[in-house]
């Protein structure tokens, strides 16, 4: 009897660790059978040069979280175990890269092993659709006026200037939406990752390839930008960089740059996305409508065109450090400007005055003439 009695014990407790195994099994997902790999569409991808640099598997995992995060899931079963560096790499790659998930949260969860993502979001999910109606709204009515434009060119440079005129810089904290789309378009005050991610977005929204870049500045400050592919070639663009918050006065420094230009002041943390290679010129802002100077007569010949216009602002970029403190020297501080612009007809009433806006290591002036 005795030993009957210890069996059904033994019987027992066997049931009921079996239980709690099961039951630890299902939240956990150990026994859960995981998803098929999928991949995003080859429209989809085509617009996401970062996922196009990940392995298969990556991708597949990118895909699962992209479609949970968009049903705004909380647990995700991945088609894959995969280890915590990998996730943080997919995951990280994603929050930075997907501008409309402007609902996630600034911190994720991760361990050592994972087969099931556990999301974290800003607010609410009936807040985020409140949000995401305004979000709507807003970027409906930043393309009414960029759609008109039939050029790339164009479109990049009206998307550049329609956030930096409708957006207010702020430093922002991480708990705020600052970094977001919903901060740059709808609250009208973002940091610079919002500034990039509103920029892809709408860049997305027209049919032009683009991704956004994080790194430091050459201050040591963290900073985000972006890279955007113009009539088949890549250029460097910071839209942050490019407002002044001086009324319309737009800065166009930084504006289709190629790598070197971007080198003195831009390094990208390359752990997550190894950015693309930039070396066109032609669509630069300088370059394209005729203000570099390369030599002194370049310089006379972007003055005396200003003047021809009639135009009070006269901008210039210079090829090299050389040319650029030989225009300081002889046109600003030895005063030649004036005998230029006097060569070229322009008439002086009265006093006239010369300012000049010097950007920070970039070789870039513009000269404002006022009577």
């Amino acid at each position: 009897m005795g030993k009957k009695f210890s069996a059904l014990i033994l019987l027992v407790m066997c049931v009921i660790c079996a239980a709690a195994f099961a039951k630890f099994g299902n939240e956990t997902g150990v026994f859960r059978k995981p998803p098929e790999a999928n991949y995003l569409s080859d429209t989809e991808e085509a617009s996401r040069p970062a996922y196009q640099q990940l392995s298969k598997q990556e991708q597949a995992i990118y895909e699962a979280l992209y479609r949970g995060i968009t049903e705004k899931k909380e647990f995700i079963p991945l088609p894959y175990e995969i280890d915590g560096d990998t996730y943080s790499r997919v995951y990280c790659m994603l929050e930075e890269q997907e501008g409309r998930f402007f609902y996630l949260g600034s911190s994720y969860y991760t361990a050592e092993k994972l087969r099931e993502a556990q999301i974290v979001y800003r607010d609410g999910l009936e807040e985020a659709d409140r949000k995401k109606e305004a979000v709507e709204r807003a970027e409906k009515k930043a393309l009414e006026n960029i759609k008109n434009h039939t050029s790339e060119y164009g479109k990049v440079m009206a998307i550049n200037d329609y956030i930096v005129n409708n957006c207010t810089y702020v430093s922002g904290e991480d708990g705020d939406y600052s970094p977001t789309i919903y901060g740059c378009l709808v609250e009208k005050e973002a940091n610079c990752e919002g500034y990039a991610k509103t920029f892809d977005m709408l860049a997305s929204d027209v049919g032009i390839e683009s991704c956004l870049i994080t790194g430091v500045t050459d201050k040591g400050e963290n900073h985000a930008w972006n890279q955007v592919k113009v009539d088949g070639k890549w250029y460097n663009l910071d839209v942050t960089w490019g407002d002044t918050d001086e009324g319309d006065d737009i800065r166009r420094a930084y504006f289709l740059c190629t790598d070197e230009d971007f080198a003195g002041t831009h390094k990208a943390d390359e752990r997550i996305f190894t950015p693309m290679i930039c070396t066109a010129v032609e669509d630069n802002y300088y370059v394209r409508n005729g203000l570099f100077v390369e030599t002194e007569a370049d310089a006379k010949r972007i003055i005396g065109d200003s003047v021809n216009r009639g135009s009070k602002m006269i901008e210039m970029k210079f090829a090299n450090d050389d040319i650029y403190k030989s225009f300081k020297q002889k046109y600003i501080k030895d005063q030649k400007i004036f005998d230029v612009l006097t060569e070229y007809g322009m008439q002086f009433i009265g006093d006239m005055t010369v300012s000049i806006k010097d950007g920070d290591g970039d070789r870039c002036i513009t000269l404002l003439l006022k009577d």
